[in-house]
């Protein structure tokens, strides 16, 4: 790159704290601020600024007037909701999907559809607009069965309902609360994968692997999250079954892109479940994930916005270089979260310690302290020369710390070390 960047990135979560990290860890990057952001960002050099990330106009407006040379969109919901086009529209560098794109993780619906026109793998699937189709339809499933909101639900829209009683009940909730669309799927059995592609059209490069946490409690029990811990690498993928997850997922996905005409240029997040039948795909995301990308973008040593700057100039991706180092990350939640997270606890105050750091997301600062602000709090975050080691580090930081009206998991890659 020729030039020093001043760099907006979209959202306010632990994601959004990681990238402008990352950003901020450049030598071509003058200044990262982040719209709406936290107010733990500011500790790591992070300028916030206070425009809702749905609020298209002040955006594109607050890019203009300090000369902002590209925008990239952590969440969904932006993306889903068309800033890509908006900006587009204003002569505006972006990096993300356009919102027909962005249906991709918009609508289970059209995602499954992409899949089986394309012959990636994925579960067998029934689509219905009324619950009582639906209800109807369940004699077609063995249980256990999958129930998934059609539409965005912020990684909480998938229930795995034990019997077809208990699917019943899912499914009247859903449209009873509002949603159009429902989707039964087969459940799938085997371990879970989340897998990162960075999309400039024909061009690609793919993250580090990673396997995110999605229930509530140990033993992956209790409700879906958004995610509450996760780490990088998977040492126990093995190399010939991630070269089909390539082969077989990643550069059909691509190619599908390509030939259904998506002009996709962003991050896709392809969650991957190895069955004995080989990888096949529970869902697209169209931005990267929430916690995984805390433990993946400490582990890419190629310039992250370099990478970016190339895909919105239009330059060709050279091969990631990855650290041979380990990342773990441990999420903070609040009390009650993911259906009632209790507010306004005090966050004690994180020192500095060498490999360990704090990426912040529902804080909010008053007095000089930071506060709980519900849902996903923080994940402390640990990158050491083996997993093992940064999980040991990770826990026994965070065990050091005394919280109220909050829990994490005691479990956090357990699943690589067993």
């Amino acid at each position: 790159m020729s030039k020093k960047l001043n760099l907006l990135v979209v959202g306010s979560g632990g994601r959004e704290h990681a990238i402008c990290k990352s950003f901020n860890e450049s030598q071509n990057v003058v200044n990262v601020y982040c719209a709406p952001g936290n107010s733990g960002m500011e500790s790591a050099g992070i300028k916030t600024v206070n425009i809702s990330e749905l609020d298209f106009s002040s955006l594109a407006d607050f890019v203009v007037e300090n000369q902002i040379d590209w925008t990239f969109v952590g969440p969904e919901d932006a993306l889903v909701a068309g800033i890509t086009d908006y900006f587009r529209e204003r002569g505006l560098a972006i990096f993300g999907p356009n919102k027909f794109a962005a249906q991709l993780e918009g609508s289970k619906d059209f995602a499954l559809k992409f899949m089986v026109r394309h012959d990636i793998p994925t579960a067998d699937y029934q689509t219905f607009q009324s619950a009582k189709e639906a209800i109807a339809a369940l004699e077609d499933f063995d249980a256990p069965i999958v129930v998934k909101a059609d539409g965005l639900a912020a990684g909480k829209g998938v229930t795995i309902a034990k019997s077809r009683k208990d699917a019943q009940k899912v499914i009247s909730k859903m449209f009873t609360n509002g949603e159009s669309q429902v989707v039964l799927e087969e459940f799938l059995t085997g371990p879970e994968y989340s897998l990162f592609v960075v999309v400039n059209g024909t061009d690609f490069q793919i993250l580090p692997m990673a396997q995110d946490h999605k229930r509530a409690y140990d033993n992956d029990e209790g409700p879906n999250t958004g995610g509450m811990g996760a780490y990088s690498p998977v040492p126990q993928l093995l190399e010939k079954d991630y070269q089909e997850m390539v082969s077989k997922v990643v550069e059909p996905s691509i190619a599908g892109l390509n030939k259904d005409n998506f002009d996709y240029h962003g991050i896709l997040y392809i969650g991957l479940i190895l069955t004995d039948n080989g990888p096949k795909v529970i869902e697209y995301n169209v931005r990267l994930g929430d916690p995984e990308t805390q433990v993946v973008l400490p582990r890419l040593k190629t310039d992250f916005a370099e990478i970016i700057d190339n895909c919105l100039n239009d330059i060709k991706m050279n091969q990631l270089e990855i650290s041979s180092q380990a990342c773990l990350g441990i999420v903070l939640a609040a009390e009650g979260y993911p259906t009632s997270p209790v507010k306004g606890q005090l966050i004690p105050k994180f020192w500095e310690k060498a490999g360990i750091s704090i990426d912040y997301a529902n804080v909010l600062a008053k007095n000089g302290s930071l506060y709980g602000n519900g849902g996903r709090i923080l994940s402390v975050v640990s990158l050491q020369d083996t997993l093992s080691n940064a999980q040991s580090e990770a826990y026994a930081y965070i065990d050091e710390l005394e919280f109220k009206n909050c829990y994490y998991r005691k479990d956090i890659g357990n699943k690589a070390l067993m």
